[in-house]
């Protein structure tokens, strides 16, 4: 296994199926901040979901897709970070986050994402990395700003979530752009 210290007291891990009842505990204490960005909170509401979630991206790995990532502080997985898509023939990558409340303020998402897409774009040779979010959720479009990343548009309406169309908003950097160091 391996571990990538963010902060001190702060790793980013492998996140996979056999810690199902760990990211249950978790998302019954993030579930109110996470479920209103990200769909897959409320289907792992549960020992059978949460596990059901885990094993969906542990798949993808295999596969050389999508991938998750959890953040523990002191001990305590906080939040995480994942490949929502992975394409190796196309070149491009789609990064998501979510964090509970205990941990934010930290900078631990930002640091977590810029090492998820330093080795996309240096280990891997990706050439583009996405990050999708509700224009509402400003902590996320935040996170966007600082890793440096283009705002290139706004799907309006794009999906249904929680009895209304929402909007999607599409941020990017391309390896070319990417810095060496953090800004």
């Amino acid at each position: 296994m391996f571990s990538i210290e963010l902060t001190e007291g702060a790793q980013l891990r492998p996140l996979e199926p056999w810690q199902a009842e760990e990211f249950l505990a978790h998302m019954d204490r993030a579930r109110a901040t996470v479920d209103p960005w990200i769909p897959w909170a409320s289907v792992s509401a549960d020992l059978a979901g949460a596990t059901a979630t885990l094993q969906r991206y542990a798949d993808g790995q295999a596969q050389d897709g999508k991938r998750l990532f959890g953040i523990w502080l002191d001990g305590i997985l906080v939040g995480g970070t994942m490949f929502v898509a992975f394409d190796t023939k196309v070149g491009n990558c789609e990064i998501g986050v979510w964090l509970e409340p205990s941990a934010t303020g930290r900078g631990l998402i930002t640091r977590a994402v810029r090492v998820l897409i330093d080795w996309a774009f240096t280990v891997r040779g990706l050439h583009r990395a996405e990050w999708h979010c509700n224009p509402l959720n400003v902590d996320s479009s935040n996170v966007a700003r600082r890793l440096g990343m283009t705002r290139e548009a706004l799907l309006r309406e794009a999906y249904p979530w929680q009895g209304r169309r929402n909007d999607t908003e599409i941020w990017a950097v391309l390896a070319s752009e990417w810095p060496a160091e953090p800004r």
